[in-house]
């Protein structure tokens, strides 16, 4: 048995895990006083090895609980909304081409003096489900420049090709470009929501041919019927992203209410007077 000159010190909680030098050893080459002051360095190494490695970005990101969906399919609303956003489609609609026939009858005689007949431009395009229909724009563009689009897809800048656009796009008139940046060339479309093909506020229309492009979520943007003006010609017009256009249209439908629509319609009329239309 050791007697009480040569036992071990009791060992406190606090040195816990510590590796107990007896007097006059060496440890790790140090013995006497030097040793000594090496022991708290000794004890916080268990210490050490139980603080916490932070965890990596990705590993940050996968416990990170993550929000909805963005391209997840959006419920449109239910009979009493649609039947709400049909009477608003209706009188404003109504209001719409009351207050501005002056500019609308000015445009017309303008473009048939300036760039001929036809005045109007009709396109199929599609509607609610994929539902075919007529949309009416002011003619911005030569007479068969829709026979042209195809040799132009390679210069589209919309990312994904499921849409066409180009800024400087040489089928415009120079009539048309101010008719475009204004989005006056819009406006003849009043006629398609006064027939129901169309609402005031909706995912924009497309040709069949862009559809032909699209992603299955893709789809889900002609859950609701198009519009006029929509949440992503007032939020992200010039971007080029055409997953993070679809994504706004799902939002709108997802988040959609009489409150919104008025919004969007408020936010169209400061875009239109910018010229952010092309």
């Amino acid at each position: 048995m050791l007697d009480q000159e040569t036992a071990p010190p009791p060992r406190s909680p606090v040195a816990r895990g510590r590796t107990h030098v007896p007097p006059g050893t060496k440890a790790g080459g140090l013995s006497g006083p030097a040793a000594a002051r090496a022991a708290p360095i000794v004890d916080l190494l268990p210490r050490l090895r139980r603080v916490p490695v932070p965890a990596s970005p990705s590993e940050r990101s996968a416990a990170t609980p993550q929000g909805p969906d963005r391209r997840a399919p959006a419920e449109p609303p239910g009979r009493l909304g649609l039947a709400a956003k049909r009477t608003v489609d209706l009188l404003g609609a109504s209001a719409g081409l009351v207050v501005l026939s002056p500019l609308l009858l000015g445009t017309t005689a303008l473009i048939a003096l300036v760039d001929g007949r036809p005045v109007l431009f009709r396109q199929e395009r599609a509607g609610l489900g994929e539902r075919p229909f007529w949309i009416v724009k002011f003619r911005t563009m030569r007479n068969g420049a829709d026979a042209e689009r195809a040799a132009l897809r390679a210069r589209n800048e919309v990312a994904g090709g499921a849409s066409f656009k180009m800024t400087d796009d040489p089928r415009v008139t120079r009539l048309g470009r101010i008719l475009r940046r204004t989005s006056i060339d819009e406006f003849p479309q009043l006629l398609n929501v006064l027939r129901g093909e169309m609402s005031l506020v909706g995912p924009r229309p497309h040709p069949f041919d862009d559809l032909a492009g699209y992603m299955p979520w893709h789809r889900a943007r002609v859950a609701m019927k198009p519009g006029v003006t929509g949440l992503w010609q007032v939020s992200s017009r010039r971007d080029p992203d055409f997953d993070r256009w679809v994504e706004l249209d799902l939002e709108y439908i997802r988040t959609w209410s009489p409150v919104l629509d008025m919004e969007i319609m408020v936010r169209t009329i400061p875009a239109m007077v910018r010229g952010e239309g092309r």
